[in-house]
């Protein structure tokens, strides 16, 4: 071993480091995590040195009005999730499975801003530049200020940004970059975290802003460590079935904005759209006099949106009812049906019981609570809800319906939809008054489940 050199071992799935090898990752319970590493000491190691770049100033007379504002990359959607757009001098990490569509929606935003705001580098560690000038020519993204390249090796690519001074950095993917100044494989941990932090000091002294790529491991997580989504500004997640066109794109950590926010697009031939009116496509194949389909809305960052959950209601084959969910939070389903059985005595013990929100959307927001039931219960008693209703609400042990927020949102949403009658929480019945000159439009407030079911059910 050389001189400034010393071996350490790492768990590869939570970065455990320990002096010898061990069978089992005393930290996370891994068997064969740990793998040797080198680790070069401070005199050996540039990336280690102290490089001042800047002195500390007062608060006060640092003037944010000379700072430049965000990068709007005209998708609407992809800038609500940013909060307004990208901020310069930003790390930003966009997770989602392989196949997925971060490429293509990468590059279509590479495209974009290297019209409005100046030079794009394009880093691929995965493809050939003849690889992405081809989908660059089928999705129409061609443009002078984009620039792309394709390498490994953190140190080269440190030096082409700062041959073309691009305004936004975009590396496809983290796990494949290498830094010649450890010794691991890429993709490791010391590798992913070390890379990310270097470029989160170049993105911070150059105030350029950096999209990275990550992958996501067998159970949706962003692979390597935790302290990967630590250390970056904003995490993002495309979400979305690969045999699906449609892809969800969430923010799950934004220290510029909401991280509640979602956007919804569309995989079409020439890349992603944009869809402006998600609760128009999620309702747009909503069937007519069916029991166990009931419209909701829920909320997302500053937005409603309505959504249909599906209920079905079946004798059960075998020895054990199944409970099978889509799109919708397990627990809270079974609470839900806890209730429905013990408050309203329906016997749901010898049924399969199925609940899903139609189009793929993921949703753990408790307003769904009352939309759930009165699914389930329309099945049970094969009785249609009306159709022109939405229903939305949370739901107490005791089979009470308790408020929500932002219902007078909800409801200009369902009003805005064509609907004309609100079954909601009793509670937020005070904050309606507005909608009392809507001819034509009922608003209904239930204290518990028994009501909401015969509102329902009866028309």
């Amino acid at each position: 071993m050389n001189k400034g050199e010393r071996t350490i071992f790492r768990c590869q799935q939570c970065g455990y480091e320990y002096f010898r090898w061990l069978g089992r990752c005393p930290e996370c319970g891994g068997w064969n995590t740990l793998v040797e590493e080198k680790v070069l000491s401070e005199e050996k190691n540039p990336s280690l040195r102290l490089e001042i770049y800047s002195q500390p100033l007062p608060i006060s007379q640092i003037d944010i009005e000379e700072k430049k504002g965000r990068y709007k990359v005209g998708i609407s959607e992809f800038d609500r999730v940013l909060g307004g757009g990208i901020v310069p001098g930003s790390l930003v990490l966009v997770g989602g499975e392989p196949g997925i569509g971060k490429s293509t929606l990468l590059l279509q935003i590479a495209n974009l801003l290297s019209s409005k705001c100046g030079k794009v580098l394009y880093i691929s560690a995965e493809e050939s530049t003849y690889q992405i000038k081809l989908r660059a020519n089928r999705l129409g993204a061609i443009s002078e200020n984009l620039f792309l390249v394709s390498e490994t090796e953190l140190e080269i690519i440190v030096k082409h940004i700062s041959d073309i001074q691009p305004k936004v950095v975009i590396i496809d993917s983290i796990q494949t970059i290498n830094d010649n100044n450890i010794t691991s494989t890429p993709g490791s941990i010391s590798q992913v975290r070390e890379c990310t932090a270097q470029l989160m000091r170049l993105a911070k002294r150059e105030e350029i802003a950096i999209l990275i790529v990550g992958h996501v491991t067998k159970g949706g997580t962003l692979a390597g460590p935790k302290v990967l989504e630590h250390i970056v500004d904003t995490v993002l997640y495309l979400e979305g079935e690969r045999y699906n066109i449609y892809r969800i794109l969430r923010s799950v950590k934004n220290r510029f904005g909401s991280t509640n926010e979602l956007g919804i697009f569309k995989m079409e031939e020439k890349g992603m759209v944009e869809v402006l009116n998600p609760s128009a496509l999620l309702l747009s194949e909503k069937p007519e006099n069916i029991s166990g389909s009931v419209v909701t809305s829920t909320f997302e960052g500053s937005r409603p949106i309505l959504v249909e959950i599906q209920a079905l209601v079946s004798d059960s084959n075998f020895g054990v009812s199944r409970r099978i969910n889509t799109g919708v939070d397990y627990n809270r389903v079974l609470l839900n049906l806890a209730v429905l059985e013990k408050r309203e005595g329906y016997s749901l013990q010898s049924q399969d019981i199925h609940v899903s929100i139609a189009g793929g959307v993921k949703v753990v927001e408790p307003a769904l609570d009352l939309a759930i039931i009165v699914a389930v219960a329309s099945s049970f008693k094969d009785i249609p809800v009306d159709s022109s209703a939405i229903i939305f609400g949370e739901v107490g042990l005791a089979g009470e319906v308790r408020m929500v927020n932002y219902a007078e949102k909800r409801i200009r949403e369902a009003l805005k939809m064509g609907f004309n009658r609100c079954i909601i929480p009793w509670g937020n019945l005070k904050h309606t008054e507005i909608f009392s000159n809507q001819k034509g439009f009922r608003i209904e407030g239930v204290k518990t489940v028994h009501q909401a079911i015969v509102l329902a059910l009866q028309g």
